[in-house]
């Protein structure tokens, strides 16, 4: 569906490119973890997709969410380092970026299913 796409491909080496985000302490820090933020976005963004589209069979809906347990296990192996970490205000709006643009590879994947 996702996890397995050249967008997401591409999404993993747009992290890639941009780790100093998170080696540099841009911003105040927040009280939420990196863990913590991430996990919300992904979840709050499937609750969305699953909102927009009530009409998705079961079988289509557990796959989105087994592929959003994918996407941050994946978060969570290349931000391992800082994991744990506060947040930042600027790491904070790369992964609402990030996670909008993840978002857009399901929506895109849903409408396909």
């Amino acid at each position: 569906m996702v996890v397995e796409s050249e967008g997401y491909l591409a999404l993993i080496e747009h992290l890639a490119f941009n780790l100093e985000v998170f080696t540099q302490q841009s911003g105040n820090a927040m009280n939420d973890t990196i863990e913590d933020t991430v996990t919300d976005l992904v979840a709050s963004n499937i609750m969305t997709i699953c909102a927009q589209n009530p009409n998705l069979d079961q079988e289509t809906r557990f796959k989105v969410l087994q592929e959003a347990d994918s996407v941050v296990e994946d978060l969570s192996e290349v931000l391992a380092g800082v994991w744990s970490n506060k947040v930042t205000t600027g790491q904070m709006a790369f992964l609402e970026e990030y996670i909008a643009l993840m978002k857009n590879l399901f929506d895109s994947a849903v409408q396909t299913s």
